[in-house]
């Protein structure tokens, strides 16, 4: 049912740039961890390579692995349309505000430049596609808008680069 292979096919990106939604695992010495992510925040750069937009406002996990050197896995589900299951086994590279790549990365979204923590780029060693038959078809409906009201609050009142700056190393849990 599944396969695996090095590299995005085209169909691969299509499936990629059709979805809503996607969740990005990550892990190091710490404990591992998921996250969602939505809004138009992924794109695809090549078959090797894919960005997307950190927004503030989480614990910022997936930064602290890929600095630690850990890895990172995406998975993409089709929940309209034929089942599909696409996973993307990567490194990730940090692309700060003030690095070189950042500007070009940034242009290729519909965002403001101030609601957004950094960039992330992920060099993808593998990918691995299956059938999503255990999936649920579910209806978009449209994104939700309170992570950008409440960063342009933040943003406004002048407070988002410290709440940045204090939540840039998420808290170790210790083990219970």
């Amino acid at each position: 049912m599944g396969k695996q292979y090095k590299v995005l096919t085209t169909e691969d990106m299509q499936f990629i740039n059709a979805q809503h939604l996607f969740y990005i695992a990550s892990a190091s010495d710490a404990e591992v961890n998921l996250s969602p992510r939505g809004f138009d925040s992924a794109k695809v750069i090549d078959k090797k390579r894919m960005i997307f937009l950190d927004y503030p406002g989480s614990g910022n996990r997936t930064a602290r692995d890929i600095r630690a050197g850990g890895e990172v896995t995406v998975v993409f589900n089709a929940y309209s349309g034929p089942a599909q299951i696409l996973r993307l086994f990567c490194k990730g590279r940090l692309v700060e505000k003030e690095d070189g790549d950042f500007k070009a990365y940034f242009s290729l979204f519909d965002e403001n430049i101030k609601m957004v923590r950094r960039i992330v780029e992920l060099n993808i060693y593998a990918v691995e596609s299956s059938c999503g038959m255990g999936v649920p078809k579910m209806q978009y409906q449209k994104e939700r808008t309170g992570l950008q009201k409440w960063i342009a609050s933040m943003a406004k009142s002048g407070e988002l680069q410290a709440y940045i700056d204090d939540h840039e190393l998420p808290p170790k849990l210790d083990n219970i």
